[in-house]
C-alpha cells in the first residue's frame, strides 16, 4: 500500500520498473491521493493511471483545468466501459469545453447512444463527425448481431 504522497512520487519517478509497477497497481488511502493532487500537480496523470484509484478521485480530476488530465480520466475503465458507466461523469465530458475531450468521448465504443446522438449535433465539426461515424459503426454492429 502506498502510504504517503512522497512515497507515490518516489515510486513513480524511480528508475526501477518494480517501483513503477507499484505506483501503477498499489492502492492508497483517499487522503494520500488528495495530497498527491494538491502538492504534486505534475503527478495527476499518474494518479489517474493507478489501477486502484477511487472513483471519488477521478471525479475530482474530471474538473481539472488541464484537458489532458480530463482526457486521462475519460479513458479510465471505471468511468466508461462495457460493464460500467458513470453517467454523471460521461454527461460532464459530453459538455466539456475542450473539443478534444468531447471527440475522445465520441470515439468510445461504450458511450450511451443518447450521448452519441447529442455529440452528433456538436458545434465542433471534429466532434460531430466522430460521433456520426461511431453511430454508423454501432448500427453496422447491431445489424450484424441481428
Amino acid at each position: 500500500m502506498i502510504v504517503s504522497a512522497e512515497a507515490f512520487v518516489r515510486l513513480r519517478t524511480s528508475q526501477d520498473p518494480a517501483d513503477q509497477r507499484r505506483a501503477t497497481h498499489e492502492p492508497a488511502e483517499l487522503g494520500v491521493w488528495l495530497e498527491v493532487i494538491d502538492r504534486h500537480p505534475e503527478m495527476k496523470s499518474w494518479v489517474v493511471h493507478n489501477k486502484t484509484v477511487p472513483l471519488e478521485v477521478l471525479r475530482i480530476l474530471a474538473d481539472d483545468q488541464d484537458p489532458r488530465i480530463r482526457r486521462d480520466v475519460l479513458r479510465k475503465n471505471k468511468v466508461l466501459s462495457r460493464n460500467k458507466i458513470d453517467r454523471p461523469l460521461v454527461e460532464k465530458f459530453a459538455r466539456d469545453p475542450d473539443e478534444e475531450v468531447r471527440a475522445d468521448l465520441a470515439e468510445n465504443r461504450d458511450v450511451p447512444r443518447d450521448i452519441l446522438e447529442r455529440l452528433a449535433e456538436d458545434l465542433s465539426s471534429w466532434v460531430y463527425v466522430k460521433a456520426r461515424e461511431r453511430l454508423v459503426e454501432r448500427a453496422r454492429e447491431e445489424a450484424a448481431e441481428a
